[in-house]
């Protein structure tokens, strides 16, 4: 890297605090300097860059263009920074692992598990944020995510901790002993989806199913969907493993299978991995090398 002309740190940081407070003074606050030292060190920064980063807008400050940008890549440069920082001094050993994934597969299949890790690490804290939405991963904040992807062969290229054949169930009572050999059949079938999905629309696509009238669709959180099923409130798309005591016992009935179509997959966040990041992924690939041990 060439440092002649990279700009001083106490102009950066000064940028950064700036951009993330909103304010010359919390700034100065945050990095224990006046205002005007940090107004003198962007107008510095601003003059070596050749571009304007922070504006005026009447009594409030505001980020240009080029500003933003500069301010994301900051963001994360710190972060990163302050990640290489904590695992050298060793604060990083008591921030807990963080990990996002949908509340399904929270629910279905990692929190069943969980506990076997704490037995086995339980110097290690865990942070679990199920949620349906994509989370930014980024040095500092979520540091894992189990993510979902559809289709035969989704596997290539990723860490899977599942790959599951992907059915549509329902309750005996629901179902009413009809036998479904036509996916338009299900049109007119009662759904349960998972908030912030399309996963109903998505698999009428797949089969050729042509929807001439609305479907009816309740939107759950992924950890309400199945309680619902069982109750017989209506029909849902979901990994086999998920349900496969259901579908064994008699309570719930498979209509339509997709075989080896969901993968589940390990996506850990970009940059240097701390020691207890690197412990739960082992734990999570071996959990993964268990279950296909056991349905081989």
């Amino acid at each position: 890297m060439d440092w002649s002309d990279f700009p001083s740190l106490n102009s950066l940081k000064a940028f950064s605090a700036v951009a993330e407070l909103g304010s010359y003074s919390r700034a100065g606050t945050a990095l224990n300097v006046t205002h005007a030292a940090v107004s003198q060190q962007i107008k510095a920064l601003e003059k070596q860059l050749g571009v304007t980063l922070v504006v005026r807008n009447g009594r409030k400050i505001a980020l240009t263009e080029e500003g933003t940008v500069l301010a994301k890549e900051l963001t994360a440069g710190f972060a990163i920074i302050r990640r290489g920082i904590d695992a050298v001094t060793g604060s990083d050993a008591i921030r807990p692992v963080q990990i996002t994934t949908s509340p399904a597969f929270a629910v279905m299949w990692l929190m069943s598990r969980i506990v076997d890790f704490q037995q086995q690490h339980p110097g290690i804290r865990l942070l679990l944020n199920p949620t349906s939405e994509i989370v930014e991963l980024r040095p500092g904040g979520i540091d894992l995510a189990i993510r979902y992807r559809e289709g035969r062969g989704s596997d290539t290229g990723v860490d899977p901790v599942l790959i599951a054949d992907m059915v549509v169930v329902g309750t005996p009572g629901l179902i009413g002993g009809q036998e479904f050999t036509d996916p338009t059949m299900l049109v007119d079938m009662p759904w349960l989806q998972e908030l912030g999905t399309n996963e109903v629309a998505r698999w009428m696509e797949r089969h050729g199913v042509t929807v001439t009238h609305p479907l009816v669709i309740t939107h759950m959180p992924g950890n309400l969907i199945m309680e619902a099923v069982r109750r017989g409130d209506g029909i849902t798309y979901t990994a086999r493993p998920f349900v496969e005591k259901e579908l064994q016992s008699g309570q719930l009935v498979e209509l339509f299978s997709d075989e080896a179509f969901g993968t589940y997959y390990i996506q850990p966040r970009p940059g240097v991995l701390s020691p207890q990041l690197k412990v739960f992924i082992t734990w999570l690939k071996q959990q993964a090398t268990n279950q296909t041990s056991v349905h081989s």
